[in-house]
């Protein structure tokens, strides 16, 4: 294993610097100190041959004004949509920012975590190595209470695991739902349409939405509908919806599976967080290219969005993502790589 720190533009007059994790096979890792981004992944396909299967930009400037899509970036506060502009905690009413649309709050509102410089400390290991990414979010930034500290380490390893670990505390009780809001396409990110790639997901529930995709009611069964990746099966059409993982919230457990028949590559997910939103890029159609020119199109990526189910702080029968004063908000998300 390798690490390679690299300048890789600026913002706000200050470096932005590219970290990029090496494996014994060549499969890399590359994140960028600004928004936390997962700029670049190289995996092998089932002849070994590497290619990046992430979407990104070549430059800071790309990603700055890509406003709509958080390509690869770390979301915080709170990853997915509050709706009427805020929630209470502790009988205190908190207004949050109305950034999509002017009527719900989405990843963290106007400037979020993927709009902010990360401090990155390299922490090289045996087998693996890690990136830890730090920051400081000040009581009241976009409307959240409490100081909070927060941690995130990518680590990376010889058998093409990316594990990512969200820690944080606060001085005052507030929420928080951070996740990656990365885009891939298993057959490399220039690979064309993701609709016959292969999914499968450990999730008997999901969440109906609503034409501001804020979900409608309690979780409903994937019986017999659209939703119901219990078995692999091509994607096939667009999703931009909350599915709950089977099993025990807190626990690191299998939540799905994606697969792509021509290239053989495989991307096995696990996390201890109670949901996952799959996003199939529906609206991947900026006019910024991606890397090396290829030009952005819908539904050339999916997302798979580790996170508590949208709107929680006003869906009491939900569990809750709540960090208490004092407590310790830690959480762990797993990416395996492979082939078949």
């Amino acid at each position: 294993m390798s690490i390679e720190k690299k300048l890789f533009g600026s913002y706000g007059g200050k470096d932005v610097f590219a970290y990029t994790l090496t494996n014994r096979v060549g499969a890399a890792l590359t994140i960028l100190t600004y928004g936390g981004i997962m700029n670049r992944l190289l995996v092998p396909d089932r002849n070994g041959r590497l290619a990046d299967i992430i979407c990104g930009f070549d430059r800071v400037e790309d990603y700055v004004a890509d406003r709509a899509s958080y390509t690869g970036s770390i979301i915080g506060r709170y990853g997915n949509r509050i709706s009427g502009g805020g929630f209470s905690i502790n009988g205190k009413r908190c207004s949050i920012a109305l950034n999509e649309k002017g009527v719900c709050h989405l990843h963290g509102g106007n400037v979020g975590f993927n709009r902010r410089l990360w401090d990155a400390e390299a922490l090289p290991g045996d087998g693996k190595d890690s990136l830890a990414l730090t920051l400081f979010s000040p009581d009241g930034e976009e409307g959240y209470p409490g100081n909070l500290f927060v941690k995130v380490t990518y680590t990376f390893d010889d058998d093409c695991a990316l594990t990512i670990r969200y820690e944080a505390e606060s001085d005052c009780d507030t929420v928080l739902n951070m996740t990656s809001h990365t885009y891939y396409n298993l057959n490399g990110y220039d690979g064309g349409s993701v609709m016959k790639q292969e999914l499968c997901l450990n999730a008997d529930r999901y969440d109906a939405v609503d034409e501001l995709l804020l979900p409608v009611g309690e979780p409903a069964s994937v019986e017999g509908t659209a939703f119901d990746f219990r078995k692999p099966r091509p994607i096939g059409q667009p999703y931009d919806h909350n599915f709950v993982i089977n099993g025990e919230p807190g626990s690191l457990r299998l939540a799905g599976k994606a697969c792509d028949p021509e290239s053989g590559r495989t991307l096995t997910l696990y996390t201890d967080l109670p949901a996952v939103q799959l996003y199939t890029a529906e609206f991947m159609n900026g006019p910024t290219c991606f890397k090396g020119g290829v030009p952005q199109r819908p539904l050339h990526a999916f997302c798979l969005e580790t996170q508590y189910s949208p709107d929680t702080p006003n869906r009491p029968y939900l569990p809750q993502c709540l960090l208490k004063a004092g407590g310790k908000y830690d959480s762990t998300t797993r990416f395996v790589f492979g082939t078949v």
